[in-house]
């Protein structure tokens, strides 16, 4: 089996809040794939996608429940950063977009250096330099 492609689902409250959130954050809109129903966003060089769907939109097709993103881990996205002042810079970013800074910025291991961040919805994202 070769997938064609591969890419995210999401489930979210406010289909506005969350595309201003990841339009201020820089990231592409995925035009083709936005409705009253979801927002779809591209995602680093590979233009990885992201949709973003109302939760009573998402959960009767998949015939199931997502993760409260404030309760519990999904998924755990890293976006890589350039250097370090990148990171810094991401973070400065996040909290005026509507998300919140899980964690600082800060170095980890040898030569990781990064932060947890989560949109307004809880889906959590790691920005990531190494």
């Amino acid at each position: 089996m070769k997938p064609k492609k591969i890419w995210a689902n999401y489930a979210v409250s406010d289909l506005e809040r969350t595309s201003q959130f990841y339009t201020q954050l820089g990231f592409t809109p995925n035009g083709p794939h936005t409705s009253k129903e979801l927002v779809s966003f591209f995602f680093g060089d590979a233009n990885f996608v992201i949709h973003f769907f109302l939760k009573d939109i998402i959960e009767p097709n998949i015939k199931g429940q997502m993760s409260d993103g404030h309760a519990a881990n999904e998924i755990v996205f890293t976006i890589s950063a350039e250097s370090r002042e990148d990171v810094d810079n991401w973070a400065k970013e996040v909290e005026p977009a509507g998300g919140k800074v899980v964690s600082p910025p800060e170095a980890f291991g040898k030569g990781y250096y990064g932060f947890v961040f989560t949109d307004p919805d809880g889906h959590k994202f790691n920005v990531f330099h190494m």
